[in-house]
């Protein structure tokens, strides 16, 4: 099957990110948001994004104005009637993302592959919902999704080999290095990358060092390029947690049991950037 048409549901941050980098690649993109004011800021987002690559030389105004005109804006579910590939990117609640891919079920024509880009919900979850299950998988890209190259393709235990196919040259056309994981909630990165940042809270929480100290100590002595604190500030600290909270539930293990003051923290409205502060002030 030849990609022509790409879906994606949601335009938020992971939502305009996906639809930037498939509209660069030469894909026609549709995406739907909920209603025209979460479209517009979507839109406006994807623009804004755009620009700043211009700017930085890594594409040309004439690539941008192409990739502009190739996305249409839609509140409406019914408009992926025709795509090849729909990519749901939802908020993280599986009830709303199973009704999402119900819909898209009877929506898309018959070839369409549907993915999720879910960091924490089994895929299987979705499927299960749908008459295509053998066409469902997890397409989990991560932020900002134009420049980190990574792509975790996820399998169900009925995702069939077709369907991992055209996903892995659909990533590759996208340019993304891609991972392939089972359906295990976290997949690879948020597994191992859990457990960390929650180990981080509790270094604070217990007061062994500053905020400084401990972001300090893995940016320099791990050579990464960002302290655990300062990157749970940016995937947003309610993210966080309600993908520790998933992976707990899954899986019982108190490597991902949330500490005290995360929650605490989600609870008082401190989410990170997002909100302006979270372990630092923004």
């Amino acid at each position: 099957m030849k990609i022509q048409t790409v879906g994606v549901v949601g335009c938020g941050l992971m939502g305009s990110g996906i639809v930037e980098v498939c509209a660069r690649a030469g894909y026609n993109v549709v995406v739907r948001e909920i209603n025209d004011d979460l479209l517009q800021r979507g839109l406006d987002r994807i623009h804004r994004s755009m620009s700043k690559g211009v700017s930085r030389g890594k594409l040309t105004q004439e690539e941008m104005d192409a990739a502009l005109a190739r996305i249409t804006g839609t509140v409406s579910l019914e408009a992926f009637s025709q795509a090849d590939i729909v990519i749901e990117a939802v908020i993280e609640n599986a009830e709303t993302k199973k009704e999402v891919f119900a819909a898209l079920d009877d929506i898309c024509p018959p070839h369409a592959i549907l993915a999720s880009n879910t960091s924490s919900i089994p895929i299987i979850t979705m499927a299960a919902v749908t008459g295509r299950p053998n066409q469902v998988l997890g397409l989990h890209f991560f932020n900002p999704v134009p420049v980190m190259p990574l792509l975790e393709i996820v399998r169900t235990i009925l995702t069939d080999e077709a369907t991992m196919n055209v996903a892995r040259q659909f990533g590759e056309s996208l340019g993304k290095t891609m991972v392939v994981s089972k359906d295990m909630p976290g997949f690879i990165v948020n597994r191992l990358l859990v457990p960390y940042l929650l180990d981080a809270v509790r270094l604070l929480q217990d007061g062994l060092a500053t905020r400084e100290d401990i972001d300090t100590a893995i940016k320099l002595g791990l050579n990464h390029p960002m302290g655990p604190l300062t990157l749970l500030d940016f995937v947003g600290l309610d993210t966080a947690l309600f993908i520790a909270d998933a992976m707990y539930e899954e899986f019982r293990d108190p490597r991902y049991a949330a500490p005290p003051l995360l929650r605490q923290m989600v609870t008082a409205g401190y989410l990170g950037r997002k909100s302006g502060r979270g372990f630092y002030e923004y």
